[in-house]
């Protein structure tokens, strides 16, 4: 027998005994008088003498650390991110109590009753007059001082690491705060919530490959959406005028430290503006995400003071300029020459030329958060033309920390223009493009309705979370990443053979 399985054994055992003190093996309802965070911030300040008369107080948690287990000892409860210190003697409660506190072990959960007072060391800790059993833990805790560090583990076992490692908990709170702070601003600019399917018949709104499944009762295949935005624009010609949505997506590419095949955006559109307006109700948006979940506008990410107060602002073609290494920094009119493009870039078209060079030369400089706006038409399929530049469209992208966590653009409201982009992404499929855009007929009749003016903006809420929380990976930010097949646990087996 393996020392995990000897240790289960020896858990196991113990739930007998802790049933045999008359405690139910996994606990019941307890109803708790504070959680660890509120006692802490109603009773830190609080001198010795400012604790009487008595205070009683019940509470409730994880247990973290056990210290001595003859007549008295101490324990330390963890819950919502606090921890909390009790005191145990053994006659100051029931005998039973007692019993139960000699039988517990490092991970169960316990709720306990008592008063609060002040140790010789100072630490605010309650006296325990009692204790209730909630529930067993029967495998084995990691290191205390060390934490889950084995980081396959921490993604597979998302909630031992939110047990072991505080960080990651507040990690998942920033990015909780991240996305009620977006869905604030937008219900105060009297934007409405919607849903739009995850499962349709033509991908779309996007340049990415799906997931294909298969509906058996319709018999038809139908794919993972990579983006809702053709949906929620049949909602603006529906006269929807203010529309978002926060959207689970798959793009069935590649995984990095930037990208996960199944992610969160935040998809909105607004009738009657173009980029421009969206570009300064970006930085609003923005700067106000970074004091709501972080409580300031300077937000420290690996090394860097990003300052999300001053969101910096470049035409692609002036990105290009500004950010050039090196000797011979081309002028504004070489950059917009299709000969220089095509002696710095490989690339057929000048349009996916210029886009080449930008991402070469100037993304990954973009550290500070910045807007880079115009884009070559051959990039957009979905954006207004300028109408003094029809080979550019009215979009732009936001970056921080070197990668792309927003793009927004006038949409493309003209059904024949439409028409001629979708047929231009169909050349390109046919030229061996697997990203390139469906033709969607059904969103070409909604437009023939008439869409009015409309700037629509997509966020990575993913991105944006790694930002605010200073996490170098996505998977950190993601619950539970997509990973392989772990294979055979032997768990189950080793559970029954202990029964």
């Amino acid at each position: 027998m393996s020392l995990e399985q000897e240790l289960l054994k020896q858990r196991v055992a113990r739930i007998h005994e802790i049933e045999a003190l008359g405690y139910r093996g996994y606990g019941k309802r307890y109803d708790f008088s504070h959680t660890l965070p509120e006692i802490l911030e109603k009773f830190s300040e609080k001198t010795a003498e400012e604790l009487e008369p008595r205070i009683q107080v019940k509470l409730c948690g994880r247990i973290q650390s056990l210290r001595g287990k003859g007549k008295a000892g101490f324990m330390h409860i963890a819950q919502n991110g606090a921890k909390f210190q009790v005191y145990i003697k053994i006659d100051a409660m029931p005998e039973r109590d007692f019993k139960l506190y000699q039988l517990l072990d490092i991970g169960d959960l316990v709720g306990v009753e008592g008063y609060l007072f002040r140790t010789r060391t100072g630490e605010l800790t309650v006296h325990a007059e009692s204790l209730e059993f909630l529930s067993k833990t029967l495998l084995p805790m990691p290191e205390k001082w060390h934490g889950l560090e084995d980081v396959e583990v921490r993604y597979r076992q998302r909630y031992l690491d939110l047990i072991s490692n505080e960080d990651v908990r507040k990690t998942f709170v920033t990015r909780s705060k991240v996305v009620s702070s977006l869905r604030r601003q937008l219900e105060a600019k009297n934007f409405i919530e919607v849903e739009t399917p995850m499962l349709q018949p033509l991908y779309g709104g996007a340049a990415a490959r799906p997931f294909v499944t298969h509906h058996n009762t319709l018999d038809v295949d139908l794919y993972l959406r990579i983006a809702p935005e053709l949906y929620l624009k049949r909602l603006v010609v529906g006269g929807l005028d203010r529309v978002y949505e926060i959207n689970r997506n798959f793009r069935n590419e590649g995984i990095s430290i930037k990208h996960n095949p199944e992610f969160t955006m935040l998809e909105f559109y607004q009738a009657y503006t173009d980029y421009l307006g969206l570009m300064d109700f970006t930085a609003e948006l923005l700067k106000q995400v970074a004091i709501d979940s972080t409580g300031g506008t300077v937000v420290e990410y690996q090394g860097e003071q990003l300052d999300w107060g001053n969101m910096r602002k470049f035409s692609m073609r002036e990105a290009v300029i500004e950010f050039w290494q090196g000797e011979g920094k081309p002028t504004m009119e070489q950059v917009k020459d299709p000969a220089w493009l095509a002696q710095h870039s490989h690339k057929s078209t000048a349009g996916e030329a210029l886009v080449e060079i930008f991402e070469r030369v100037a993304e990954s400089q973009l550290v500070q958060p910045t807007i880079i706006y115009d884009y070559p038409v051959e990039m957009s399929p979905l954006s207004k033309n300028k109408p003094d530049e029809p080979d550019f469209v009215e979009r732009f992208e936001v970056f921080a920390a070197g990668m792309e966590i927003g793009n927004a653009y006038t949409e493309l409201n003209d059904p024949q223009e439409q028409r001629r982009r979708f047929e231009m992404q169909l050349g390109m499929i046919a030229k061996g493009d697997e990203e390139a855009h469906q033709m969607d007929e059904d969103y070409v009749r909604a437009l023939c309705y008439g869409m009015p003016p409309t700037g629509g903006e997509g966020l990575g809420i993913d991105r944006i979370a790694m930002l605010m929380s200073n996490s170098r990976s996505i998977r950190d930010v993601i619950l539970f990443p997509l990973l392989r097949p772990e294979g055979k646990i032997d768990l189950i087996d080793d559970l029954r053979q202990v029964e």
